[in-house]
């Protein structure tokens, strides 16, 4: 059965809605395989535990007009965001990526969590970790940064990074717009005032800076997990707001591209409260997209931080040290 995309195309002024015959293809290339595209279901691994929710998928088009990219050709053209939606859906409970399902919507609002992508990839590698979210009952936002991913035109570029913050504040603003709607697939969806940011690699370093560097800040962000990230480069060091959002960081003690390093001198700063996983041997990417017990480690601390930081179940956050500390495996340092 052929499905279609149910298409949101955002400018910086507004939403439209149409429908169109199918979503992009992307593929991961720093995982070594061609990546689905959305249209593909399932996938290998441990399965996720149960959940009252399927997890819907929809794909957005976002334009930020009021941002351009360079082309190769040397010509530009107003910043693409195209942006994977996950979220709980109605459906058979367990069932994941259903293109443009109805949302679980009686059981929200639910919590919003934006996510970025490493340099040279695209969301995709993330999916598992991404559904996990999203059957947990939140609203997962992944956007593929228009220059940095694996499809990137003329080749990823890394000196973009210091332009993705804004792309992920774009996203925020964008998701809550279509939330406020009176009508539409995402209307009424979102608790506006229970927002994540989060990311891997260089998402991680934009995703720091969003909730973080005053250069970059978003005050409507109200946690951050940060997978093996660190402060842009480029952007130099920074002093943590006090009382700035809570923090879980991850951080593989065999990576050797952000090593444990990078994470410990931002962590080292950051206000109460905050969390660190490490990762025991772990390198760069497998622990958030296929390598087992550590996706599902990350996946199972991740979503207790969600639920006692965005959902405000201490008992949650208390389970913390608990599940972060696997003898062999994984440790946590819990400062709450």
């Amino acid at each position: 059965m052929a499905f279609g995309l149910f298409v949101i195309v955002a400018t910086a002024t507004g939403l439209t809605f149409a429908m169109a015959g199918g979503g992009a293809r992307t593929h991961g290339r720093a995982s070594g395989t061609t990546s689905p595209s959305p249209t593909e279901g399932g996938h290998h691994g441990v399965k996720a535990p149960p959940s009252p929710f399927a997890v819907g998928l929809r794909v957005l088009r976002l334009v930020d007009s009021s941002r351009t990219i360079a082309l190769p050709d040397g010509t530009t053209e107003p910043r693409p965001l195209l942006t994977y939606v996950r979220y709980p859906a109605l459906g058979s409970a367990g069932r994941t990526d259903l293109l443009d399902a109805p949302a679980a919507r009686a059981a929200g609002p639910f919590p919003l969590v934006i996510f970025g992508h490493g340099f040279d990839v695209t969301p995709t590698l993330y999916r598992r970790l991404l559904e996990s979210w999203a059957r947990a009952g939140y609203v997962v936002a992944a956007p593929v940064f228009p220059l940095e991913n694996a499809d990137a035109p003329g080749g990823p570029e890394e000196s973009d990074l210091t332009n993705q913050p804004a792309d992920m504040r774009f996203v925020i603003s964008q998701m809550l717009q279509a939330s406020s709607a009176s009508s539409g697939p995402f209307a009424g969806l979102i608790d506006p005032a229970s927002i994540a940011v989060s990311g891997q690699s260089d998402g991680g370093d934009t995703a720091l800076a969003v909730a973080y560097d005053p250069s970059y800040r978003d005050p409507r962000v109200n946690a951050a997990v940060i997978l093996s990230g660190a402060e842009i480069p480029a952007a130099g060091p920074f002093i943590f707001p006090a009382g700035g959002p809570p923090l879980l960081a991850t951080q593989g003690t065999a990576d050797t591209i952000n090593p444990p390093s990078d994470t410990n001198a931002f962590f080292s700063v950051a206000s109460r409260p905050k969390f660190l996983l490490r990762l025991l041997g772990a390198k760069h990417l497998p622990p958030y997209s296929y390598q087992e017990p550590q996706l599902g480690i990350v996946e199972r601390v991740t979503t207790a931080f969600f639920d006692g930081y965005l959902k405000h179940r201490p008992e949650a956050s208390q389970r913390l040290a608990s599940i972060g500390n696997v003898p062999g495996t994984a440790t946590m340092l819990a400062q709450p």
